[in-house]
């Protein structure tokens, strides 16, 4: 259902009732560095735009997650938390700063968490077809030993030990590798196109710029700390997985 609003938008610029061109953004953007600050509309922050979310209005006034930043029409931006979205639809927020009624489907919060969980098993994948990926504990550890590595992802649900060995040794190996645990062995399995996996490395390069990029607002929007010193909410006692791969 999301991905059909998204082509409807893309197949027709919108336009107010009256003819008028298509609003401008809220704000123009202020840039510093490579990417644009913009303001969330629910908390007033000026954050880098990667870190928010972009929603557009579709032609026919339905709310629309544009995940890739893409879409045409005026961008309504808000930082990827799941209260701060539940904040902004109660309160109308989108229609009030679109400046048009504003039809928000009343599964968005709970469908847009998958999309999000979507994008970044799409983004891995695209980084595999790239040649960018090392999956499976040894092949994973060959990056991080040789201090090759920008990026270690690991299974929520992975052993904790092992975990806690591979990306102590890559910390030690890549300085300022960031290690991420948001998604479980099967999602990170599914991305590649494998069995479950617990231990991903990336080499450094955009595609792992955008993978890093798009598990933070993953975690920010389920509010889970993804950096290896504290576990990801999703691993549940007893359920680790020990296979060395």
């Amino acid at each position: 259902m999301m991905a059909e609003q998204e082509s409807a938008v893309i197949g027709a610029q919108h336009a107010p009732p009256d003819g008028r061109p298509p609003a401008p953004e809220a704000e123009e953007p202020v840039v510093t560095g490579q990417s644009p600050i913009r303001r969330c509309l629910a908390s007033g922050e000026r954050l880098p735009q990667d870190c928010l979310l972009r929603f557009v209005v579709a032609p026919d006034g339905t709310l629309v997650p544009d995940l890739a930043g893409r879409l045409p029409g005026r961008g309504l931006w808000i930082r990827p938390d799941r209260a701060l979205l539940e904040r902004a639809v109660a309160r109308k927020l989108f229609a009030r700063s679109a400046r048009m009624p504003v039809s928000v489907p009343d599964d968005l919060i709970d469908r847009l968490g998958g999309a999000l969980r979507r994008r970044c098993r799409d983004s891995l994948g695209l980084a595999r077809r790239a040649g960018l990926v090392a999956a499976g504990h040894d092949k994973a550890r060959g990056p991080l030993e040789r201090g090759e590595a920008a990026l270690l992802l690991q299974a929520s649900d992975g052993s904790l030990p092992q975990r806690a060995r591979l990306a102590n040794l890559g910390r030690g190996r890549c300085p300022g590798l960031e290690v991420i645990e948001i998604l479980t062995a099967e999602e990170l399995g599914d991305a590649l196109g494998r069995g479950p996996t617990v231990h991903v490395t990336l080499l450094p390069g955009g595609l792992a710029e955008r993978v890093r990029l798009d598990c933070a607002r993953l975690a920010t929007y389920n509010a889970v700390r993804h950096d290896a010193g504290s576990p990801a909410t999703g691993h549940r006692p007893g359920t680790s997985r020990d296979a060395n791969d």
